[in-house]
């Protein structure tokens, strides 16, 4: 689409799941003074960004195209620094997910589980016939991930809020959290004993092969699954993660734009703001990702019954409370903290000797270190 314009994209991309390594060159190419035309940056780093100078305003671009009227106001807030616009949202992608292998579940006799509980039923019966009960990935991001799912299910709306969002030590150094940690290390107990380092698309593959029944990921899981041309419903299934029915966590993609000089460097990042939030994109891109489109007003006929799904969630949990923004994938939270808490859990997901207790006193600290 940008090319039909006149513009040539020159695609910088670093490879690594979660983005980290990517933050990394990005901040080296910045600081030296060569920062890219747009980045994808998410939730608070936006803001991190914006308040260095690096980012430029798009506010010319959002008020001729009524993206206010557009885009839900729990998502332009994340995309604006000081009232205006220096970013723009490419989709919504629901986190508390889990893909299961329906066959595998067949075989065994057993349903998708709808809470933890029943997850661990299931789970049990699983790994006594042989299969692994949950594709995982051993990294940081992967591990948080799966814990942000737990807390939701264990603290609820209101409480993951306070913790993740307003960082009420009330909640986070509380029973309530010591029972987050109880559950995750148990859910964990169910990961084969080589999920270290594996990349999170493998981990999905499992689960496609029948190695695995279920793993606990984004919707960004759903576009493997459309890759290796599976249908939802009959060769996979999506369900809401165990607990977390009726709720949502959401991580949104976005570009940012940064501070350019030359004028074709700049009408190409107005142009590209522009193309992205075109009903045309937001099908084919979302459609490709696994994601919902961002703007509230789009037809779902075309997408399949998980987008479906989601974007029925995303818009019911809107308006009842349900709807919160992930802290494992950057839209609760500074990275700063996020880290701290990305530390704690891996370490915790680690450890020979798991203690839930000590381990909520250390994530209250590790937060407190870096309000």
């Amino acid at each position: 689409m940008m090319e039909d314009q006149g513009h040539t994209w020159k695609d910088f991309a670093v490879a690594g799941g979660g983005g980290e390594a990517a933050m990394t060159v990005l901040k080296s190419r910045a600081v030296s003074g060569n920062p890219p035309a747009a980045a994808q940056i998410k939730g608070l780093e936006i803001r991190e960004w914006a308040e260095l100078g690096f980012l430029t305003s798009l506010e010319g671009v959002a008020d001729n195209q009524n993206w206010d009227q557009l885009i839900p106001p729990m998502i332009s807030d994340v995309m604006k620094y000081e009232g205006q616009y220096v970013a723009v949202p490419v989709n919504v992608h629901r986190v508390n997910w889990l893909w299961v292998n329906p066959d595998v579940m067949d075989k065994v006799g057993v349903k998708v589980p709808t809470t933890l509980d029943e997850f661990f039923e299931v789970a049990d019966k699983l790994k006594a016939e042989g299969y692994i009960p949950l594709a995982h990935g051993g990294q940081p991001w992967q591990d948080a991930t799966v814990f942000d799912a737990v807390a939701l299910a264990e603290l609820g709306p209101e409480d993951y809020r306070k913790a993740f969002v307003e960082h009420d030590m009330d909640v986070i150094n509380s029973k309530k959290m010591e029972r987050v940690f109880a559950q995750f290390d148990k859910v964990m107990s169910y990961v084969d004993d080589n999920a270290a380092g594996r990349d999170w698309n493998t981990a999905t593959g499992m689960v496609m092969e029948g190695e695995a029944a279920m793993q606990i990921m984004g919707d960004w899981a759903k576009a493997e699954f459309t890759a290796a041309g599976q249908t939802p419903g009959e060769d996979y299934l999506c369900a809401p993660a165990p607990g977390t029915s009726g709720d949502f966590t959401f991580n949104v993609d976005s570009f940012a734009m940064f501070s350019l000089s030359d004028e074709e460097d700049v009408k190409a990042q107005k142009d590209l703001a522009r193309t992205i939030l075109k009903p045309e994109f937001q099908t084919l891109f979302n459609q490709n990702k696994g994601s919902i489109p961002v703007r509230t007003d789009m037809d779902m006929g075309d997408f399949d019954s998980c987008a479906q799904a989601s974007m029925d969630t995303f818009q019911s949990s809107s308006d009842d409370g349900g709807l919160v923004p992930s802290f494992s994938h950057g839209l609760a939270t500074t990275s700063h903290i996020q880290g701290q808490i990305f530390d704690v859990v891996t370490n915790f997901a680690n450890s020979d000797n798991p203690d839930p207790a000590k381990t909520t006193d250390q994530l209250a600290s590790a937060i407190q270190s870096a309000m």
